[in-house]
């Protein structure tokens, strides 16, 4: 029974943690933008200038 217990306010105590954590990415902007890096790889990098004279 201690051990059911014990095991209970362990899973408490990690699920606070993850609230807390999420609480903390919501607040820092961590889901500010959730469209953009979806649609990124749909679009192609700039192809780079060859304006070196060294070249």
């Amino acid at each position: 029974m201690t051990v059911i217990l014990l095991l209970i306010l362990l899973s408490l105590l990690v699920a606070v943690g993850f609230l807390l954590a999420f609480f903390w990415a919501v607040g820092t902007g961590q889901y500010d933008d959730e469209v953009t890096p979806a649609i990124r790889i749909l679009f192609e990098d700039p192809k780079p200038s060859n304006d070196d004279p060294n070249d």
